[in-house]
């Protein structure tokens, strides 16, 4: 039982550690890589443990070299990161998020896969990076997030992406039921998701044409007036009276259910 007791304690003690890194770092060889790759501007610099050494290390040096952002060799202590952080010997520091304007991210998507994600106060870093990967991989590269009442863009949401924030086009407002009544007059026709027993299920939904996707918030999903602008409400049909989904899982399925229908 003792033993038992420790290492829960040691988990639990592991994950205060992690909720304490700061928002502003990125760790981790492939988060540092996809960075430095899709968006370089968005670092400040890159800090490297002295005495680690390996081909993929060298490649993160390089990049951050040649996209003129500052390298630093420290001592492990001066990484800035709680001992148990799995950070294979490389972080980077962001900058603020780059963000590009409500214009910007229509056109973007008008042109590309004509589908938009979009949150609605979502306040988990770690729910928003999963969802962020998994849009990567669904084609949603077009995202807009709430300004108020969601996680920010920190280091945490870019671990738990895997580096797919830095190759997403995100916007973020402050009004999201104007926001969507822009995009309508721009020839999006909005979906949002609930858990609903009168909603329309996902499978029997029509997601031809310029899609708008609207994924609630954990706990309290749309807001009222956020569903009022929805040109429709879809649902996730289950086996079970079970309405409990990760909101990151949730979103994922009927991202996919999209990208399914469209090819």
């Amino acid at each position: 039982m003792a033993g038992a007791y420790r290492t829960k304690k040691n988990r639990q003690q592991k994950r205060v550690e992690h909720d304490r890194l700061p928002d502003d770092m990125i760790w981790g060889l492939n988060s540092v890589t996809e960075a430095l790759l899709h968006n370089p501007k968005g670092l400040r610099e890159v800090l490297v443990q002295k005495g680690k050494a390996g081909a993929r290390l060298q490649e993160v040096i390089d990049a951050a070299r040649q996209h003129k952002v500052r390298v630093r060799f420290v001592e492990p202590d001066r990484l800035g990161v709680p001992r148990g952080c799995r950070h294979q010997g490389v972080v980077a520091r962001q900058s603020e998020a780059e963000c590009v304007s409500l214009a910007e991210l229509v056109a973007y998507a008008a042109t590309h896969s004509q589908r938009i994600l979009i949150l609605d106060s979502i306040q988990d870093p770690r729910n928003l990076g999963s969802i962020l990967r998994s849009a990567l991989a669904a084609g949603f590269e077009a995202v807009i997030l709430t300004r108020e009442r969601s996680a920010p863009l920190s280091g945490t949401v870019a671990k738990t992406s895997a580096g797919a924030i830095s190759r997403l086009t995100i916007c973020q407002i402050v009004n999201l039921a104007d926001t969507l009544k822009e995009l309508k007059e721009s020839g999006f026709w909005i979906y949002g998701t609930v858990v609903e027993p009168e909603a329309v299920s996902m499978y029997a939904s029509d997601f031809s044409g310029k899609i708008g996707l609207v994924i609630g918030s954990e706990g309290k999903g749309i807001r009222p007036l956020v569903k009022k602008q929805c040109d429709h409400l879809i649902t996730i049909p289950m086996a079970a009276d079970f309405d409990s989904l990760n909101v990151s899982v949730a979103a994922a399925l009927v991202m996919f259910e999209v990208l399914r229908q469209q090819q």
